[in-house]
């Protein structure tokens, strides 16, 4: 006989969330890399010609995007300045998570075009996420889910304290 509360057995993990990611119900009007700047609500830093964004989805706690503010799809784009740029905010990036997190890694990369699988190919992001042993488990192979330890929240807190003014 089962038990209502529990017929399968089963353990559920809910990411209501993550709903309107999966729909597409939360695309804003316009490309969110150029309006993050504006809404502030997870830029960590800003510099010149770039800023710091933690990532909406992240793969794990503390993923961040560096981005140009201006609106371009391709690396071979970018100014030397803003080459530049961004190659020291992903540096900080690394450092600064380090410091709060203390990670075993990272992955570092920008996907070109959407056939490299670049969520967002118009305009440019660097990903810089950072890896723990373990971090990768049956629940994102099987499951297709990722289990976050930290709300965005929480994580930007963190970072902020720590990002070099």
């Amino acid at each position: 006989m089962s038990d209502e509360a529990d017929p399968d057995g089963l353990e559920r993990l809910w990411t209501p969330h993550r709903l309107d990611y999966v729909t597409g119900a939360d695309k804003p009007a316009g490309c969110p890399f150029c309006l993050a700047p504006e809404a502030d609500t997870l830029v960590v830093a800003r510099g010149e010609l770039v800023f710091a964004v933690l990532n909406l989805y992240p793969y794990n706690p503390g993923h961040l995007m560096i981005c140009p503010y201006r609106h371009v799809a391709d690396y071979t784009e970018l100014t030397e300045d803003e080459t530049v740029e961004l190659a020291a905010y992903t540096r900080t990036a690394m450092r600064v998570i380090r410091s709060v997190s203390s990670p075993h890694g990272f992955n570092l990369g920008m996907n070109q075009g959407a056939v490299a699988g670049a969520g967002i190919a118009a305009h440019l992001h660097q990903h810089v996420v950072p890896r723990w042993g373990g971090d990768a488990n049956f629940m994102s192979v099987v499951g297709r889910t990722k289990v976050l330890p930290q709300l965005l929240d929480d994580t930007k807190r963190l970072l902020l304290k720590a990002w070099p003014t």
